[in-house]
């Protein structure tokens, strides 16, 4: 149950143009791809030591 065929990865690939439409599916990758971006940059951001009181 758990692998997908080529037949099951095309249809799920046409009902998402069906839902969608050509035009709108680059605008959700971008989005998509914006957003993985963004939340790469408050990871790295989250990453630097915590401060001890010495250094307070």
């Amino acid at each position: 149950m758990g692998r997908l065929g080529t037949t099951e990865i095309i249809l799920i690939v046409v009902v998402i143009l069906l839902m969608f439409g050509g035009k709108k599916i680059p605008e959700l990758m971008k989005g998509l791809g914006n957003g993985i971006k963004e939340f790469k940059n408050a990871s790295k951001k989250d990453e630097t030591p915590p401060m001890t009181k010495k250094e307070e």
